[in-house]
């Protein structure tokens, strides 16, 4: 039995061999109906489509894109916030025929084949990173620090900055932070939040204590409770505001008459504690980080094409029912 080639499901569509390429590559190129019916003769045909390894050496590409995230990815996959950004980045560039690659922080960043990457709330100078640069992989840096590349940002300082002003405006003066522990600005978000943080509070002089963002924080919160009574507390993410409102209610402590919790995310949790949080959108994150790496990649085809510039998208303030009028404010 003869070879299925393109050329063979092209003569029975009729139609070039170009277009059953893209068929299979660049479905966006083609109507709908048309797609289909080039699919329905080719699996009649018994084509399961263009070998991976033939094409990526005839186009010089690979047609993957890795995303890297230094952190373990079972927590990337059961984080609602980061599951939906990566979400929203796979559906925009399946249009372009491009399939995501996981990078794990265990797998060298130069062993993998990928045509650009996005690298996801990494430290500016993690080895991975570097890799990526020194391979001149075209890259998008989401959440990151540093000044080179491109990068697609939320406005961390503003949102931050704003929670701590409306908890001032409550007549909050004993409020407390919950952040990961510095290091160097070499993580954006934490930095940028811990700065607006302070900004908002003005003259209030807070009381901050280091967590994980990913991990169990019970005793370091419970400790936090009872050595300083904060009537508030600003959180890095709304998974730690859960913990300091399960702490306060293993304590006793009435929320909001006691003691007002703010989050950070608008995680899917937030809104069934009734938690006060600074709301980013992940599914227009994902879809900016998509857009530049396309822009990104487009440009290294033709550089007579701009270069994507730097986004920063906004966030705002969600007040729900964990906070309210300081206990003292009189």
């Amino acid at each position: 039995m003869a070879r299925v080639t393109l050329q063979s499901i092209a003569d029975r569509v009729g139609v070039s061999r170009m277009t059953v390429s893209n068929a299979f590559s660049r479905p966006d190129q083609l109507s709908a109906e048309l797609r289909a019916n080039i699919l329905a003769v080719a699996a009649e045909l018994g084509y399961t489509g263009p070998d991976p390894a033939a094409r990526s050496l005839a186009t010089g590409t690979s047609g993957a894109i890795g995303v890297l995230w230094t952190q373990p990815l079972r927590l990337a996959l059961s984080d609602a916030v980061t599951a939906r950004f990566l979400g929203a980045v796979a559906d925009e560039l399946s249009t372009d025929g491009l399939a995501l690659t996981m990078l794990p922080p265990t797998v060298p960043a130069h062993d993998v084949a990928m045509d650009g990457a996005i690298a996801y709330s990494c430290a500016s100078d993690a080895p991975p990173v570097e890799w990526l640069r020194r391979r001149g992989v075209p890259v998008v840096a989401v959440d990151m620090a540093g000044d080179d590349g491109v990068r697609v940002t939320i406005d961390d300082r503003g949102g931050a900055r704003r929670a701590a002003a409306y908890l001032r405006g409550l007549g909050h003066g004993r409020v407390a932070i919950l952040t990961p522990q510095p290091d160097g600005g070499r993580h954006r978000v934490g930095a940028e939040r811990l700065a607006g943080w302070l900004d908002g509070l003005g003259g209030v002089k807070p009381v901050v204590s280091f967590v994980q963002v990913f991990g169990d924080n019970r005793e370091a919160i419970i400790d936090l409770l009872q050595r300083h009574r904060p009537t508030a507390v600003l959180c890095v993410s709304d998974l730690v505001a859960a913990e300091v409102l399960a702490a306060a209610g293993e304590l006793g402590l009435d929320v909001p008459g006691e003691l007002s919790v703010v989050g950070f995310d608008d995680h899917p949790v937030a809104a069934g504690l009734g938690l006060t949080t600074v709301v980013q959108d992940p599914d227009a994150k994902g879809r900016a980080a998509a857009h530049a790496l396309r822009q990104l990649l487009a440009h290294r085809i033709d550089p007579d094409t701009p270069e994507p510039a730097d986004v920063e998208l906004g966030v705002e303030l969600v007040v729900r029912r964990s906070t309210g009028p300081a206990p003292d404010a009189g």
